[in-house]
Order: C-alpha cells, then structure tokens, then sequence
C-alpha cells in the first residue's frame, strides 16, 4: 500500500515506522530538514523536505496514485488543507488528520469534516483520547492500562506484579489449576522494560507488567487475583487546565457527580478560563512544583493525582511531589518514550502516551481484512487486534490446537452473540466469531491474511 504521511515528529515517525516494517511504500514530508534527514537515517521510506499541504509537493509525493494520506503536522490547519488537496486534486481514497483545536471538534460544527465540505474521514484528537484513557483508569484503579473491546464485552488489563501479588512465581499452565475461577488469558509480559510474549512454562514475577485479556463481567474478579481490589477515587488533582485537563474535568463534572476534583493551572488567563467553563471544579492558580500550591489543594487527602501539563519532566516531578506529600496515585502524562524505563522505579502508578494513542487509532485504518479495532502495546511490542472470524479462514472448524497459529500470536478471547469464550485448546471457531488477540509485530501481517476476505489466502 503507497502512503503518504505528512508531519515527520513523534507520531509520523512512528506511524512511518510501522507501516515501513511491514512492507508499505511510505513517503514522509516535513518542513524540517534535521527531522527529514532523521527519518531517512533510520527508516526504509521515501522522505522529503516542503510543505504538507501544497499541490506540488504532495504531486512530488505521489499522492497521484496513493491509497492514503495521514496528516499529523503540528498545525491543524495544514493538517485539513492537505486532506482537501488529496481529496480534491488527486481523489486520494482515504485520508486521515490529526485535528487538536476542540474548537473545530465541537458538535455545533459536526458537519465540518465531511464529503461535501472537508473531506476527512477520519479525524483524530490526542486530547480528548488522552481524557478518555484517565476516565478509564479511573474507574479501574488497579489497572495501570484498560483497553475496552468487541462492544466492552472484552477488556485488556495492565497491572503490575509486586512481592505480595498473589500469582507470582507461578508458571502460567497453573493458573487455571489454583486459580479454576480466573477465565484471563495472559497475552504479554514487559519485564524491565523488555516485552516478551509468554510460554506456559513462563512465570511473573515481582516488577512485571502484566497483560491480559478477561471478560469484563470477570475483571473485578481477575484483579482481585493479583492483588487489586483498590476503591475508586473520591478526591482527584489535576495538574494543568490546557485542553487535556479541561476536557478531563468536564467529564468528571458529567460522570462522577460524587468526586471532588480540583485543578492547579499555571497560567492565570487560563485559570479564569477554566473556572469560568466548569461548575463544580475548584481552580487554583499556581505552579504544580510549589510546595504551598499543593498544601492549597490539599494533596495530602487526594487519593489520585492525573498531571497532564504540556511538560514531561513537570508532569513526572509533580506526580512524585504529589505522593511523596500523600497522595496513593499517580497518573501521569508522558510524551517522550525515553522516560518509560524511569517511571515505575520513580514511583509513577500509570503513564498515558498521547502519541501511542494517536498511532493506535491510525493503525485501526491501516490494517486490512475484516478487523475493527487495533491498539499498539508498549512501543511496538505488537498490537491488540479485534476481528471477525470468516467462513473462509482456516482458523474456523477446527480446534484451535490444530490451527497452527503464527509464533508470536495469543488468542484472547471469543465473542460469540452475547457469550465470552476463553479460548483453550479444544475451542473451535465458528464464521462471526469476534475474536481478539495479540499479535507481537513481527506476525501482523501474518494475522492480517488469517482475517481477510481475499480467498487467495486460503
């Protein structure tokens, strides 16, 4: 597939990368010459310097005979006039932006992005997905990731294993032996920053990441299980009223009536704004790293911090500062990957990566083959796939011990009407079975023909 990602920072690099490790003719445009020349040291795609959204240079590009183009520039405005001039000049099939202004995202103006007006078919906003990820945590507050699939009949579980984590040390064939009631099924470890996907013979231990997959009637019980029966939070601390935190905020406002939550901004404008948009929200202007700010906000009775400024290293003193004063949680925005191996030393309870968002969310567009949803885990460890299971591939009829599935492939669950099946051995799948598993990147493409509806593949 030819693609034409325009913006060459953290999110077209690693979409670029994605898409270039699976074969795809990429092409990559950016105004940055270093970022440019950074793209063509490392990846295998076709990049060059100019602006995104004019005529010649996406001609240049090949937007001619391109079957998408994703716009994730810094400017939403480039980022729209690009889709118009894919659309409008080189009838480019699909086309994909990264809009952050909430401004151009209200519904009063839903009818902005569409065919006869702005021809965007998929619109993505970090911020409100970042949002939406805190209010997930939120709700679970064992869990250090939550990733709801097949219509929330399914979910995806992160937690981290500690010395009084009851499964520890033992390998993952007994689980189901001391524990007959605990229907998970573990699809991937990071283990001191290192993923890896587990054997039977495997065993967690103490500082592991954990990932699995469970029927979301059973999460309460699967998290009790490793030790997580944690209460959800009363008292919440935001840090930052950008558009992350204000977002946030109304949420809370809307869904949790009964939860106190405040706000520390830096800025004193966009304070007032803040408070001025939010009915319930107590709005403190300060600086988060002020000692006295905190005491203000009365960190030490705050049971959950979330600090979401637009800084990393802010983000992460502040969260320390935070629990280092009192509070149990912290959730803690998180840009730059070279951090990921510090924060759950440092104390950090969960990171939220707007950029992994973003680069989930295109790849759900990406893929091929009758898949619905695609979530990235841990820096390309491999994705989180959800798909429908056709007549036609080999997985159905059989049990799926004589499948043969790919290495590096772990069936999560079954979806079948209503009912969640946790696929063992003698599972056999029938056509219309969702079905989610992770695949580790290196067998993606190898999942992609399993799913899709090209008979040549069978």
């Amino acid at each position: 597939m030819k693609v034409i990602v325009c913006g060459a920072g953290l999110v077209g690099f690693n979409i670029a990368r994605y898409l270039a490790s699976e074969g795809n003719d990429v092409t990559v445009i950016d105004q940055s010459p270093d970022l440019i020349r950074k793209i063509s040291d490392s990846l295998d795609v076709q990049a060059m310097v100019g602006h995104a959204s004019h005529p010649g240079v996406l001609d240049l590009a090949g937007a001619g005979d391109a079957e998408m183009l994703i716009a994730v520039t810094a400017a939403d405005e480039v980022n729209m006039v690009a889709c118009q001039v894919a659309h409008s000049l080189f009838h480019v099939p699909t086309k994909i932006a990264r809009v952050r202004d909430q401004e151009y995202l209200q519904g009063a103006w839903a009818d902005l992005f569409s065919r006869e007006n702005m021809p965007i078919d998929v619109t993505i906003s970090p911020e409100i997905e970042v949002a939406k990820a805190v209010i997930r945590r939120l709700r679970v507050p064992g869990a250090i990731d939550l990733i709801p699939l097949a219509g929330d009949k399914v979910r995806l579980l992160g937690v981290r294993c500690t010395h009084d984590t009851p499964v520890v040390n033992t390998p993952l064939r007994q689980l189901a032996v001391l524990f007959p009631e605990l229907s998970i099924v573990i699809v991937g470890i990071v283990r001191q920053d290192r993923p890896m996907v587990p054997s039977a013979d495997d065993q967690m231990i103490p500082g592991d990441d954990v990932y699995f997959v469970c029927a979301s009637a059973h999460q309460k019980r699967a998290l009790a299980a490793f030790g997580h029966e944690e209460p959800e939070a009363r008292r919440i601390l935001i840090f930052g009223g950008g558009n992350i935190g204000l977002f946030l905020a109304e949420r809370l406002e809307q869904e949790f009536p009964d939860v106190s939550v405040k706000v520390v901004e830096q800025d004193r404008a966009r304070a007032e704004y803040v408070a001025k948009t939010l009915t319930r929200t107590v709005v403190l202007n300060g600086d988060v790293l002020d000692q006295d700010i905190l005491e203000e906000a009365s960190v030490d009775q705050t049971e959950t911090v979330v600090a979401v400024t637009n800084d990393d290293e802010k983000n992460i003193l502040a969260s320390l500062l935070a629990k280092r004063y009192g509070c149990q949680r912290a959730i803690t925005l998180i840009n730059k990957s070279t951090y990921n191996p510090l924060v759950a030393t440092l104390g950090v309870d969960v990171v939220v990566n707007p950029r992994s968002m973003t680069v989930s969310t295109i790849l759900q567009y990406v893929r091929r083959g009758r898949i619905h949803s695609v979530h990235s885990l841990h820096e390309g460890f491999g994705e989180l796939i959800e798909a429908d299971a056709l007549e036609t591939s080999g997985l159905v009829g059989r049990p799926l011990k004589e499948a043969r599935l790919p290495a590096g492939v772990v069936l999560g669950a079954v979806v079948r009407g209503e009912e969640v099946i946790t696929p063992r051995g003698t599972t056999v799948l029938k056509a219309g079975d969702r079905v989610v598993l992770f695949a580790a990147s290196g067998s993606i493409k190898k999942v992609e023909k399993m799913f899709s509806v090209r008979l040549e593949y069978f």
